[in-house]
């Protein structure tokens, strides 16, 4: 952490500021955001970001195997299969926490991992906005590598990839409903993808298409934010096209990749920055200390399902043929290292990668944090409390 710039922000920063803050995102573009915005970025030293490239380096260095594929195909649920997959991901977002080692040095340990797109929109215009309302100097930067029209211009031709940008579609459920509206209303702004419903997608053969102000446009890629859990969930929902069929369309992040960059990818993975996980089924007689570890399904997100205060019964109770769907992890102590006014905070970095095309492995190009004083970092931990929610980190140059 850069203390300088904490104690500097800290002494700026007032209540009425805040506010005045959030205010301001909700307005500037006519769209309430749906989910707390902390108070503050985080600050991040050199040394500290670079034990973070270090950490996400090593991923990386797995994920481009040429065996990955091969070594992630049970990732996949056979049900849920999407054809044309692609070479190797789009997209890939790697949470980090924040712990002290044993010499009292902080260290990133990997919380979980997904070849999935995060919020590539908001956090640009998020890290833009703490600047224009508090003390953030040019001597740090939110992205990697690319300056912010840089960033723009390269995230624009990620995701349209020299189409139309009336035959690309954001793909969601009830996309401006999610708590992650903001983003896709962003990523409008800044390439013309418009966000598409799924139940509004029509097929016909191999094609789909969608209405745009009364026209109705082929579909030529698809900006994919359909996550297969909330898609089975709704029951409710009329549908033309499941993901699953196949039909004539890029994806710009292919479903597929979800399954194979998961938690089920950890185990496979041996690095200082990764905690002791293995499958289920691999214990012939389960830790004794199981107050150090967390269950987590395979195939359930967004923290479903997971048992933080695992007991052998817990374990017992799981048929031996459904164990391999099951990962246990030992658990992770946050540090907590952001001061705030009323004492410690925890943060979870999350570094956000993109391979792009002709590239031989993903580089990294911007990140999330996420501050906490809960049990956890997600939303049900943190209610009620201050300095806590989505945020960004700058990074020394």
């Amino acid at each position: 952490m850069i203390k300088a710039l904490r104690e500097q922000y800290n002494k700026f920063f007032s209540e009425e500021k805040y506010i005045a803050f959030v205010q301001s995102l909700d307005r500037h573009f006519n769209f309430p955001i749906k989910f707390r915005v902390a108070e503050t970025p985080v600050f991040v030293d050199r040394a500290l970001k670079q034990k973070l490239l270090q950490a996400a380096e090593s991923i990386v260095d797995f994920i481009v195997r040429p065996d990955f594929k091969k070594l992630t195909e049970r990732a996949i649920p056979e049900n849920l299969q999407v054809p044309n997959e692609d070479n190797h991901m789009l997209f890939l977002a790697l949470d980090f926490a924040l712990v002290k080692d044993a010499d009292g040095q902080l260290q990133p340990r990997l919380i979980e991992m997904q070849g999935f797109p995060s919020l590539f929109g908001w956090q640009d215009f998020l890290s833009e906005q703490y600047r224009k309302h508090f003390p953030v100097p040019d001597t740090v930067q939110s992205h990697f590598g690319l300056n912010r029209k840089e960033y723009q211009s390269f995230l624009t031709s990620i995701l349209l990839n020299g189409h139309d940008p009336n035959e690309v579609i954001l793909l969601e459920i009830d996309p401006l409903q999610q708590n992650t509206a903001i983003d896709f209303v962003i990523t409008k702004h800044l390439t013309g993808i418009e966000p598409v419903h799924i139940g509004n997608l029509r097929r016909s053969g191999a094609k789909l298409f969608y209405k745009k102000n009364g026209r109705e446009i082929q579909v030529k890629r698809i900006y994919n934010r359909v996550i297969f859990d909330e898609l089975i969930a709704r029951k409710d929902l009329t549908l033309q096209f499941n993901l699953t069929e196949e039909v004539d369309v890029e994806w710009a992040g292919h479903p597929n990749w979800f399954f194979r960059i998961s938690k089920f990818t950890m185990p496979f993975i041996k690095s200082e920055f990764i905690p002791e996980c293995c499958f289920l089924n691999d214990y012939k007689i389960f830790p004794e200390d199981l107050e150090n570890y967390v269950l987590k399904p395979l195939f359930s997100f967004s923290g479903s399902g997971i048992i933080f205060h695992v007991t052998q019964s817990d374990l017992e109770c799981i048929p031996e043929h459904e164990r391999k769907n099951y990962l246990i992890q030992r658990k992770v102590v946050y540090e907590p290292v952001i001061q705030a006014p009323d004492g410690l905070v925890k943060t979870e970095i999350r570094m956000l990668y993109i391979w792009g095309p002709g590239k031989a492995r993903p580089t990294p190009v911007t990140n999330l944090a996420r501050l906490s004083r809960g049990e956890m970092i997600g939303v049900k931990f943190n209610k009620n409390k201050t300095w806590v929610g989505g945020s960004v980190c700058f990074f020394e140059q």
